[in-house]
């Protein structure tokens, strides 16, 4: 079901996806040569504890009685996604690492009232879901490494130029699709882009590839809808495989991917990006 949120809500998603950002800032800050992801992965949840959220992804279920373990993805070099931050590992210059993080706000009254936040009661927290990440360098990385970065950026940036009411779903993954292969780089296929906002993952897919016009999944964006652009983009190809830990998405081919996203509302007056 595509659920279509009203002005109310996605200024609390707004409210809540500010906060993210800026603890997502934090941690990017945080992240350097020697840096522990255990020490982000607790720096993570006391800020969300802070700011009076609660993570969105620990403990979430990952399929065959896999859940993930951590309140912050941390993907490092040919890691796509789910790379979590428990166990323990320290970065190192040359890597390139994502950091992705969710998070439900507000989940307590106080803030509720503070805010004059309509209750999400499809959550037992009552709050609202917002979604970001960002691809960052750890000290010097190759140029390779800078370019693809970059791309990807430019990949999440031409993907939301595209979220306009009225256009489709293909809309999106043309735009993200051209601009990454123009450059030689595979775009991810097994892993999408999703609605969120009384869910962390809700419909639609928001695809980064193109789809036939005609497929289920094309759907027109309309006013109201919330969803989080994400394109995956690898150095070499596009394909994929599951990690021994039964959840953590590498490239096939052990080549470098980097990954960019924001959390994103669908308005009359363009897209209107919630996670900055």
């Amino acid at each position: 079901m595509v659920y279509i949120k009203s002005v109310e809500e996605i200024r609390i998603i707004r409210e809540g996806g500010r906060r993210l950002a800026a603890i997502l800032s934090r941690l990017a800050l945080e992240a350097k040569p020697g840096t522990s992801t255990a020490y982000l992965e607790d720096l993570a949840n006391r800020l969300i504890t802070q700011a009076g959220g609660w993570p969105a992804f620990k403990d979430y279920p990952m399929g065959g009685k896999l859940f993930f373990p951590s309140a912050l993805c941390v993907s490092i070099n040919n890691e796509v996604v789910h790379g979590a931050s428990l166990p323990d590992r320290l970065l190192k210059t040359g890597d390139i690492v994502d950091l992705d993080i969710g998070m439900e706000w507000p989940v307590t009254e106080a803030l509720r009232r503070e805010f004059k936040a309509p209750t999400n009661t499809l959550s037992p927290h009552g709050g609202y879901y917002s979604d970001t990440c960002r691809t960052v360098p750890i000290g010097k990385i190759s140029a390779s490494a800078k370019k693809l970065l970059k791309v990807t950026r430019e990949c999440l940036e031409r993907g939301i130029a595209a979220a306009q009411a009225g256009n489709f779903i293909n809309d999106i993954g043309r735009a993200v699709e051209i601009h990454a292969s123009n450059h030689g780089y595979g775009v991810v296929e097994d892993l999408v882009g999703h609605g969120l906002g009384y869910y962390i993952h809700e419909k639609p897919d928001v695809l980064n590839f193109i789809i036939s016009d005609k497929a289920p999944e094309n759907i027109r964006l309309e006013p109201g809808l919330v969803i989080a652009i994400e394109p995956m983009i690898n150095l070499g190809g596009w394909e994929v495989k599951t990690g021994q830990n039964g959840y953590t998405i590498l490239t096939a081919d052990g080549s470098l991917s980097a990954h960019f996203e924001h959390s994103v509302a669908i308005t009359t007056e363009g897209p209107f990006i919630l996670t900055e």
